[in-house]
């Protein structure tokens, strides 16, 4: 939840992110609604109409076998996707956002600008998606990245307002937003990121954010 004590501050930044989000559920949607009737920010909403001609979802690159670390030392990316969840969040995941890894899906794994570009410099990456195109769905991406890299980023997530701390080993930062999209709907939009080593998970999620998402995660990647 937001816990900003500055009125006006939390105003402008949820005007800002209500635009950011009706561009993050476009990118779900695989598709770009024009604008329509405005809330109260005047920011245009998110589409639900799915992509009838879905792009190629990114593979991942490269994909040794995965090994649970101490903290201090390094992990290996983990090879796909089934490694990364739990049976018992995979079965929650299947019930309630399924399919895993729908090409339609192009949703990023976070909307920090800094961030995005760390995970767009060629660093190694798994990602995974659970949902169809449409307005509910997760996007998370596994990095391998130097740890010095990892500080900037979390300097730039405490700067753009995400709550951080120690967790599990490393550091958990989360930001959470219910914000007003397009048209008039009302859309709860998460974001968390997770650090260990030289370790980063990402993720995005829209209109659906399974409690222990990341823990599961980092207790499945670390071990």
């Amino acid at each position: 939840m937001r816990t900003s004590a500055d009125t006006s501050t939390r105003l402008r930044r949820t005007a800002l992110v209500v635009a950011v989000t009706g561009l993050l559920a476009g990118a779900l949607a695989g598709c770009q609604p024009e604008p329509t009737a405005s809330g109260p920010s005047g920011a245009p909403s998110a589409t639900s109409t799915p992509d009838a001609s879905p792009s190629t979802a990114p593979e991942a690159t490269p994909t040794p076998t995965p090994s649970a670390s101490a903290p201090g030392q390094g992990i290996a990316l983990p090879a796909s996707c089934d490694d990364i969840y739990s049976p018992a969040m995979r079965s929650v995941l299947e019930a309630n956002v399924a399919p895993m890894n729908d090409p339609g899906v192009t949703m990023p794994s976070t909307q920090n600008a800094a961030a995005l570009a760390l995970l767009e410099s060629g660093v190694p990456t798994l990602r995974c998606t659970w949902g169809y195109p449409s307005e509910k769905g997760i996007a998370t991406t596994v990095a391998i990245v130097d740890p010095s890299a990892e500080s900037d980023v979390v300097a730039g997530l405490l700067d753009s307002g995400f709550t951080c701390g120690d967790a599990l080993g490393g550091t958990l930062c989360r930001f959470n937003e219910t914000l007003l999209s397009y048209d008039d709907k009302i859309v709860d939009k998460g974001e968390t990121h997770f650090f260990r080593d030289n370790g980063w998970v990402a993720t995005v999620w829209l209109n659906y954010g399974p409690e222990g998402y990341t823990e599961d995660i980092a207790s499945m990647i670390w071990g």
